[in-house]
């Protein structure tokens, strides 16, 4: 019985050997992929190798990134993960909860110490060299925030109110900052927050951009003056690509368009293009169909209107903003839109060049804590 059990072993780790050398194998003969379109980013490519990078710990970590991002059938294995922690009840997967109602949740993650500190002395850096400029601030609360009642028993969705109650409470001179969650909370039987993506939904943008009316000294658009229509029904959104969680129903994508027509000319700096609508349709066949707004995310965009009577606002923003800005272009004449993710100029004189007067900064609270290139403001300013 004892040989019996140990030719089972032998025979046992020698399958799981051939096994984990043919994985290997077909890793090193498999091309490497650029961009995964399941989880909607940019995948690790194999890091250049040198001293330096080793002896700091980069080549290892980006290293250890890399075999995990260019593992042989990668999607397959994640949704065979993810199947089995949901067969086993577990309602967290890489950093996000299965929620009631098909609602897929993005855990909250608090910022580093100091983090927000150092944001907050950018934004007051920025405010001091920009005297002359009406400073507008909106940080959104995500639906890890809003939707508690949605979260499973026992997950926690973070302080993000604690957080930006802080940030109002700190001395940002004349930044003046609007706070969205009380209409986002009124309304949040509503779907102002797609159940498979970070992003709120269209409906939640509007209800942000009626509370910029009052402050920013324009009158909002009512509901009924828009014709709403459902772009597409087949929405798998970013976290649906993350967590792995399958068997959920998708999204659905609407726009808002208003019943008085608009024109609108878009150009895309950085890539030297130029569109006359805010919307890119053919996105919707894509498995990214958020980016029918804008085509994405850009370094700089430049929408020109046929509201000759309104002036120039410069908006940098994360992708929240995307869905937002088509009802800001009823009341300015250009809207600028920077993502400093991805802009590289000089953001002082292209506002003196532009004659801008009014600034919004729109960021998702999440987008906001965790990025780092909010404090770019303080560096063009230096």
């Amino acid at each position: 019985m004892k040989n019996y059990d140990q030719i089972y072993y032998r025979a046992l780790a020698i399958l799981l050997l051939m096994f984990t050398g043919a994985v290997l194998v077909v890793n090193v003969l498999t091309p490497g992929k650029v961009f995964s379109e399941s989880e909607n980013r940019m995948l690790q490519q194999l890091p250049a190798f040198s001293l330096q990078t080793l002896g700091s710990g980069t080549f290892t970590s980006e290293f250890e990134a890399y075999l995990s991002d260019q593992f042989v059938e990668r999607d397959f294995w994640i949704g065979l993960k993810s199947g089995a922690d949901q067969g086993l009840g577990r309602k967290e997967s890489n950093g996000v909860y299965i929620g009631k109602d098909g609602y897929l949740i993005q855990k909250f993650t608090p910022p580093g110490q100091g983090d927000l500190a150092d944001k907050l002395k950018a934004l007051e850096a920025f405010d001091q060299a920009t005297p002359g400029l009406r400073k507008y601030m909106m940080l959104v609360p995500t639906a890890a925030s809003v939707l508690k009642d949605k979260l499973p028993p026992y997950a926690s969705g973070g302080d993000e109110r604690g957080y930006w109650d802080e940030i109002k409470a700190s001395d940002l001179g004349a930044i003046q900052c609007i706070d969205v969650f009380p209409a986002l909370e009124a309304n949040k039987e509503q779907p102002i927050y797609y159940k498979t993506d970070h992003h709120w939904t269209t409906k939640g943008a509007f209800l942000a951009y009626r509370e910029l009316g009052a402050p920013m000294n324009f009158t909002p658009k009512n509901e009924d003056e828009f014709n709403i229509r459902q772009v597409t029904s087949q929405f798998y959104g970013s976290l649906y690509s993350k967590s792995g969680f399958r068997h959920i129903r998708p999204d659905s994508i609407e726009l808002y368009y208003p019943k008085v027509p608009e024109t609108v000319s878009v150009e895309y700096a950085h890539e030297q293009q130029s569109a006359d609508s805010m919307y890119v349709m053919g996105n919707l066949t894509k498995k990214d169909k958020y980016t029918v707004f804008f085509n994405g995310n850009h370094g700089l965009i430049r929408i020109s209107t046929g509201n000759t009577e309104g002036g120039r606002l410069l908006v940098v923003k994360d992708s929240y903003a995307n869905s937002l800005i088509p009802f800001l272009t009823s009341h300015f004449s250009e809207i600028d839109v920077i993502d400093l993710r991805y802009y590289d100029g000089d953001l002082l004189k292209l506002m003196k060049e532009r004659q801008i007067r009014d600034m919004l900064i729109l960021y998702n609270t999440t987008t906001f804590v965790e990025d780092p290139s909010i404090k770019l403001l303080a560096d063009s300013v230096e």
